[in-house]
């Protein structure tokens, strides 16, 4: 992100980066103070969206956490210098490739030459042994021509090869940008890619698309009593409850922190209520237990907010219904599924 303030407006967005992160105990580190600098002066809704509900939340602004918020606003997800490295192995190999076929090209150039230098002198025989020495010579220089072209085969065929590992590598590389790394479904990267992709589908063909946001009930009270190493399976299991409950083309992501989201292409608000009806359920009807200890961890429930988008209207308010809806579901006690259809008509839109 480009920052263009002036050196006032700058000197008092980071006076003010720099007081909100020492009032939460943040290390005042380069991508933190990016975070909160942009936090401040409001260029990111998102991001001060996401801010707000961690504290919403009781969330502690670990380092973890930390590096979550940068990595989701500033962060392309690939690593450098993985990038780099595989970019120049691609360069040296295409360099090799042209180094092949120019010689390929010298190469026939020769035997050209050969040939025709080859034809006077069999035209021009006077005898069979002059004769025999033409012939020679041109089955000689056809030999060699076909043994260099056997060489080039190999070579193109290790460099295709080659090619073809790095193009393999390059695509893991993008999955890994696009997909969270604890749960091993889509970031948040790839949930705003697929909102954008699959709303501009829905005005094309004029079919439904609905979202779902669900939050974990209770979660810093969780992690707090059992840790955050079982807090991180309890994140675990449900982006795997979210992946059996939907269908081919939905879209299941971590939003952020304990909140998740579904994508829901082609269906309407009965239908999405029904797949957010059906998450809950799963997830409340089983009790948790580690695995190790055989300790009894209690349930797990979660708080589901439903909205349906409508043509022509901004993303932004299709998450914001969604996120109303969500909120007046963990402010009704929770463990329950509220849709847009629920929420009072004072409170669909707000500041």
């Amino acid at each position: 992100m480009i920052f263009h303030d002036s050196v006032e407006q700058a000197a008092e967005y980071g006076q003010g980066s720099l007081g909100e992160m020492a009032k939460r105990k943040i290390p005042a580190t380069p991508d933190n103070f990016a975070v909160w600098y942009t936090h401040i002066s409001g260029r990111e809704p998102d991001l001060s969206r996401m801010i707000t509900i961690l504290e919403d939340n009781d969330q502690d602004f670990t380092e973890v956490v930390c590096t979550d918020l940068y990595n989701k606003f500033f962060s392309s997800g690939i690593d450098e210098v993985t990038l780099n490295d595989t970019t120049d192995r691609i360069e040296k190999e295409l360099t090799r490739i042209l180094g092949y076929v120019g010689e390929a090209g010298e190469g026939a150039a020769e035997f050209g030459d050969t040939l025709a230098s080859a034809q006077g002198d069999i035209l021009g025989s006077k005898d069979v042994h002059s004769l025999k020495i033409a012939v020679t010579k041109v089955l000689t220089e056809t030999r060699k021509m076909e043994e260099t072209n056997k060489v080039l085969e190999n070579q193109l065929a290790d460099s295709t090869d080659e090619i073809g590992q790095l193009r393999d590598d390059l695509e893991d590389m993008r999955k890994e940008a696009l997909t969270d790394a604890l749960t091993g479904i889509a970031n948040r990267k790839l949930f705003d890619m697929e909102l954008r992709s699959q709303a501009r589908d829905a005005m094309e063909t004029g079919e439904s698309l609905c979202l779902l946001m669900l939050d974990i009930d209770h979660f810093k009270k969780f992690n707090d009593t059992f840790g955050h190493q079982t807090g991180d399976q309890v994140l675990k299991l449900l982006a795997s409850t979210m992946t059996k409950a939907v269908k081919g083309n939905d879209i299941p992501a971590r939003y952020g922190g304990e909140e998740f989201t579904v994508i829901l292409p082609q269906t309407d608000l009965p239908g999405a209520k029904q797949v957010a009806e059906s998450i809950r359920q799963r997830v409340s009807s089983k009790t948790l237990v580690n695995r190790t200890t055989k300790e009894d961890l209690g349930k797990l429930t979660i708080s589901v907010g439903v909205s349906k988008f409508e043509f022509g209207e901004s993303l932004t308010d299709f998450l914001k219904r969604a996120d109303q809806a969500l909120y007046k579901a963990k402010n009704s006690g929770r463990d329950c599924v509220v849709s847009q259809d629920d929420l009072d008509s004072d409170v669909l839109d707000f500041e």
